[in-house]
């Protein structure tokens, strides 16, 4: 009869077993991590946030645009602007792999950027059209339009801090070295060139005048 057939020595290997998956569950604890799988989880959601206040935001953009069409002597180049802004924001492939790519990423908030200041041009250059000012559909849009903005600045403060906890730990020791070991990189953040713009209110005054 072989050894490995006694009831004994059968428990023994059981046990042996479980200890080893409990003490790698330990080592990957101390070591970060799960809380890395955690922070990433966090950061993503958050992202996808961010994502889908935007995308409202492109939704608002055609009804916007032909609604101020209806104001013939509204400058066209403004309402271009918007336009190609939006196409061009619209046109850019976004990924999970996007949050892992600083350049892609400073692309993709570039060509937000330069769709929130096309849309606020719209707005500042419609308070010289009265018969905008006047429209109830456009008012209502613009309230709209104030809401998101104010939706995607809520987001981008929820992605900022999730990424900061992220890059924390993966900077941090001993859980840089679990970093490195599975190559967890730090993640782009939104980067203004004053950052208490992040938190403020959208600087477009969208009350009538």
């Amino acid at each position: 009869m072989q050894l490995n057939s006694f009831p004994v020595f059968r428990r023994f290997l059981r046990c042996l077993a479980l200890v080893s998956v409990l003490a790698c569950s330990a080592a990957l604890t101390g070591c970060g991590y799960n809380d890395f799988q955690r922070l990433d989880e966090q950061t993503r959601a958050a992202w996808s946030e961010v994502l889908n206040q935007y995308q409202r935001r492109a939704d608002l953009v055609p009804n916007i645009v032909a609604t101020v069409k209806g104001e013939a002597a509204f400058e066209q180049d403004t309402l271009i602007k918007v336009v190609e802004a939006r196409a061009k924001a619209t046109s850019m492939q976004v990924s999970p792999e996007t949050l892992s790519n600083p350049d892609a990423f400073a692309k993709f908030q570039k060509a937000q950027g330069d769709l929130g200041g096309a849309l606020s041009r719209l707005m500042v250059v419609s308070e010289q059209y009265p018969n905008l000012k006047a429209n109830q559909g456009f008012s209502d849009l613009r309230v709209q339009l104030e809401g998101t903005e104010n939706r995607i600045t809520v987001a981008r403060n929820r992605y900022i801090q999730a990424v900061q906890d992220y890059n924390v730990l993966a900077r941090s020791f001993p859980s840089n070295l679990t970093a490195m070991l599975f190559s967890y990189q730090p993640k782009p953040a939104f980067t203004v060139a004053n950052e208490a713009v992040i938190s403020a209110p959208p600087t477009v005054d969208f009350e009538k005048k």
